[in-house]
């Protein structure tokens, strides 16, 4: 079976901005912490909850992160490389976890609002929207290339427009005394923490469960492949993504006449190129076949 692949530029993602996001998160998580037992603020200390489950997520993220940089071997031929799907996938979980206890903890509360210390919920609040949005901009960058680091980026996110909620509260409470204000803005952070969650989680498991990416169609790449003299036909396809970088088919290849492998070398070379250039697929793993009786369906169950 052929192996090849195209060498492609990568984003190199920064480890040292979840260090610094780390330790912006510890200050935050303390102040408010303290904050909230001494106002009595429920939505200051489930945002402190918050920013606490983000510094576990975030050493979670900075482990796994340092885990797919080793190299494969022999007992670990892929490496670590799929470390940060699982660090998304458990990301996300936390994030729904934490929000079920925001709604209960809300909900409580609702029915037997207390009277809370504005002056310190918004000054705490405004603290947190400078660490965290100072937190999201380290991020934001690599968020875009890395799925592990769009999970922690998006715990960060979440707690900038959390400090948000609670800032708006913290003034309504200060002005007309509205005390309730506390437990709907915890209310509304618990929603949006599961809002952004789905799609995360979805993205992660799929790709943990080798599923075909949503922009492959593999009837599409059947058609560009089958264009290319010298091919039969293309079957027994897999396409999955090892981790955001690193997009594999693997397929056999019905050759069109009984050539020799330098001359599929040639043919292997023009398949790379068209699969590369029009879906991204870097990794391609082919078995050669010349009239071999074997299934020809385009998808084949082992």
């Amino acid at each position: 079976m052929e192996h090849n692949h195209v060498h492609i530029h990568k984003h190199e993602v920064k480890g040292k901005n979840l260090v610094y996001s780390i330790l912006l998160n510890l200050l935050i998580t303390v102040a408010q912490i303290v904050g909230g037992i001494i106002s009595g603020s429920l939505a200051l200390i489930s945002d402190a909850l918050h920013n606490f489950s983000d510094v576990l997520s975030l050493i979670f993220s900075l482990l796994a992160h340092k885990l797919s940089r080793r190299k494969a071997s022999i007992d670990h031929t892929f490496g670590y490389k799929r470390a940060e799907l699982i660090a998304a996938f458990i990301n996300a979980i936390t994030l729904i976890v934490v929000a079920l206890f925001l709604v209960y903890e809300a909900a409580t509360r609702l029915f037997h609002p207390e009277p809370i210390k504005s002056g310190l919920v918004i000054w705490l609040a405004l603290l947190g929207i400078i660490v965290n949005g100072g937190s999201v901009l380290l991020l934001k960058k690599d968020s875009e290339h890395n799925l592990n680091m769009k999970s922690a980026y998006l715990h960060l996110l979440t707690d900038m427009l959390a400090s948000v909620a609670v800032l708006v509260g913290g003034l309504l409470m200060k002005f007309y005394g509205w005390f309730w204000v506390d437990s709907v803005m915890t209310l509304l952070i618990a929603l949006y923490l599961i809002y952004v969650s789905y799609d995360l989680i979805k993205s992660a498991t799929k790709m943990l469960m080798l599923f075909t990416p949503d922009f492959i169609d593999i009837k599409e790449v059947v058609r560009e492949v089958h264009k290319i003299k010298g091919v039969n036909k293309l079957h027994h396809i897999h396409v999955w993504h090892l981790n955001d970088e690193e997009l594999h088919l693997e397929a056999h290849l019905d050759c069109s006449n009984d050539i020799k492998m330098s001359e599929f070398n040639v043919l292997l070379e023009q398949v790379e190129i068209v699969l590369f250039e029009k879906f991204n697929i870097n990794h391609i793993n082919i078995q050669p076949e010349f009239k071999k009786e074997d299934p020809k369906d385009f998808i084949v169950q082992d």
